[in-house]
């Protein structure tokens, strides 16, 4: 018996030890975005808004809180229906990361980028600024 408590104590935080990072290497935080940004799910791309962003749709520009961003994106949304988006390039270190992609919604093309750092064991945008393409 002694034995077993032995070995359980000694596996058991082998076990947890690879659970404990917030994401795995090689994780893309773009991903998820990414794919609400497509859907123009405002709602889901809110949760990873931080609880204060810098935001800039359409030259309208502001410091606003969570709820206001998802305000301002969900509007954007109503009025510019996504088809797509498309990350185009990505950059950052482990703790800080930019992306910068394209956003086909409401027959328009948007530049989009989008800066997350690190919160605790996640990531949250800091940053979002989508600005319609100049032909």
């Amino acid at each position: 018996m002694q034995r077993l408590l032995t070995i359980v104590a000694v596996l058991l935080p082998l076990l947890f030890c690879g659970r404990l990072s917030a994401q795995p290497a090689g994780y893309d935080v773009f991903i998820p975005i990414s794919k609400y940004m497509a859907q123009g799910n405002a709602d889901n791309l809110s949760a990873w808004f931080d609880d204060n962003l810098e935001i800039a749709v359409t030259s309208q520009s502001s410091n606003a809180s969570k709820a206001q961003a998802r305000q301002i994106v969900k509007s954007f949304f109503e009025n510019h229906t996504p088809r797509s988006f498309e990350v185009n390039h990505t950059a950052g270190r482990d703790n800080m990361k930019y992306a910068l992609g394209t956003l086909n919604a409401g027959g328009e093309t948007y530049s989009v980028t989008i800066f997350v750092s690190s919160k605790g064991k996640s990531y949250k945008i800091q940053q979002l600024k989508i600005e319609q393409q100049q032909l």
